[in-house]
């Protein structure tokens, strides 16, 4: 889910440049006018800008975040009053948008047929899954390419747009997170026909011309090799296209995906690791998955290896998962630095505490 809406279903409120090699780890400098030590520019936040702020306000958040290391904001809605201040202050404006999952009631009205379809062949247009803003697209159908690189186009081709950011690109949840069932009231230790995605007339053609058989006939699909695969390619083409847009206007593309290669694969088909990308942001929000603050270090890890060099891995980093507890917090970024990773993302109330503890890890 996106981040902000998959915490609100759970009751919990509002999920870099061209590069090659492993991220190497950025030491700590002396900033020359004040002395005060900083660290070079390598973390990123998630946020969405309140047209309320003042400009005053905004210029010193902003001021306060490229101190503490921060040099790219994915915005999740389009401000160019937000998007031109951060300029100022030497950071990245990033547009953040929702990719698969679009509920828009003009597209449902005028293009339900776009929509993905599950295993008991019911839409997405008419029956949600889990929560009714899960609206899928379905990845195979020209037409939704189509319309996502318009999208893509209209974003990249204003001025103050320093990049493309993609949220929600990837396939509905098969499998939540552990920590979720209960809310739901379901147990997905196997995959579910009402999750499992997408099943439409056309990726059954599409699947059928290359193996020979509809994906409906086989008799366990969920553990069919060549029908996962299927789906990976799917999204990997989505964002294939995408980054064709972003190429023509000579700005980075990244997204924000699940914690891990393995996890990504398994719950929701993506194949991250192999996507054209300039960086990525993997949600490790390691309270999701009933982990402790170690498990930011693994996640990490085994995204750096799974990549090999070919773009750089921020750590996203769920800041409610740490109560308010800095100490976990500087661990948390440091086990991400250690591991490979460029430095983190984070989303949540990104306070002084927070930016302290930023500033802290920095090595």
């Amino acid at each position: 889910m996106n981040k902000r809406n998959f915490l609100k279903s759970v009751g919990l409120g509002s999920v870099a440049m061209m590069g090659a090699g492993l991220p190497a780890i950025v030491k700590a400098e002396k900033t020359a006018d004040a002395g005060a030590a900083a660290t070079k520019t390598k973390h990123r936040v998630w946020i969405n800008p309140d047209e309320k702020d003042t400009d005053a306000d905004i210029r010193q958040r902003y001021a306060a975040y490229k101190k503490a290391g921060i040099g790219d904001i994915m915005f999740e809605a389009d401000s160019e009053r937000h998007f031109r201040i951060a300029k100022e202050n030497g950071i990245k404006a990033h547009r953040w948008i929702w990719t698969m999952n679009r509920g828009e009631k003009d597209l449902l009205a005028s293009h339900p047929e776009w929509y993905a379809q599950n295993r008991k062949g019911e839409s997405c247009a008419t029956h949600p899954p889990y929560v009714d803003y899960y609206r899928w697209l379905c990845p195979s159908k020209p037409e939704t390419i189509n319309y996502l690189k318009e999208q893509a186009e209209a974003v990249l081709s204003k001025d103050y747009v320093d990049g493309l950011h993609l949220d929600y690109v990837r396939y509905c949840d098969v499998i939540l997170p552990v920590n979720l069932w209960s809310n739901y009231g379901i147990d997905q230790s196997r995959e579910l026909a009402d999750y499992d995605f997408c099943y439409c007339d056309t990726c059954r053609t599409k699947y059928k011309e290359l193996h020979g058989k509809d994906p409906l006939e086989l008799q366990h699909p969920d553990q069919s090799p060549s029908w996962r695969k299927f789906r990976y390619d799917r999204i990997t083409n989505v964002v294939t296209n995408l980054a064709g847009v972003a190429k023509k206007h000579k700005k980075p593309i990244s997204a924000a995906v699940f914690p891990t290669p393995e996890i990504a694969k398994r719950i929701v088909r993506q194949d991250w690791t192999n996507w054209p990308l300039n960086a990525v942001c993997p949600m490790i929000y390691h309270g999701f998955y009933q982990e402790d603050v170690s498990w930011i270090g693994d996640a990490v890890a085994e995204g750096i290896r799974g990549l090999d060099g070919r773009f750089p891995l921020y750590a996203g980093l769920y800041l409610p998962d740490f109560h308010g507890n800095m100490d976990d917090l500087e661990k948390g970024v440091r086990l991400a630095i250690k591991n490979g990773a460029a430095g983190v993302s984070l989303f949540g109330g990104v306070t002084p505490e927070v930016l302290a503890a930023l500033q802290k890890a920095g090595v």
